[in-house]
């Protein structure tokens, strides 16, 4: 296995103005910063919990695919939302994509995003196993 530190951009506008990598690969480990329903300067979904729940979290299985990874790789999910009454709809998402695999998953209510149009931030962590990049 590869002991050097491995890092991804999305291209995200805020990788570059806070200064940090979608996604870092260390080892064994992947893992997958806050990610939001935008791709490049537009946000999907919005006023949908759903439906950023759903592009926020193919955004960040699009960051460990550049690593050999798909969701059955995923160990850990946390699920950021700002209203409670988007539980249900984030968790649909969350279940249609990791239902199979039964990553532990956390979710939490938070003040609010950086935009506020966000209603979804999601992480991930994954596995690499015996799979080299």
């Amino acid at each position: 296995m590869n002991g050097a530190v491995r890092r991804v951009q999305s291209g995200s506008p805020w990788e570059e103005s806070i200064g940090f990598a979608r996604a870092v690969a260390a080892g064994d480990r992947v893992l997958v910063a806050g990610t939001t329903a935008f791709r490049g300067r537009v946000l999907y979904g919005e006023g949908d919990p759903y439906e950023q729940a759903r592009v926020a979290f193919g955004n960040a299985l699009e960051a460990i695919a550049e690593f050999g990874l798909g969701p059955e790789s995923v160990l850990r999910t946390r699920m950021y939302l700002t209203h409670q009454r988007d539980v249900d709809e984030v968790s649909r998402a969350h279940k249609e994509l990791f239902d199979s695999v039964r990553p532990v998953s956390t979710l939490l209510i938070v003040e609010g995003f950086v935009d506020p149009r966000i209603l979804v931030e999601v992480e991930l962590e994954a596995f690499r196993g015996a799979v080299d990049p």
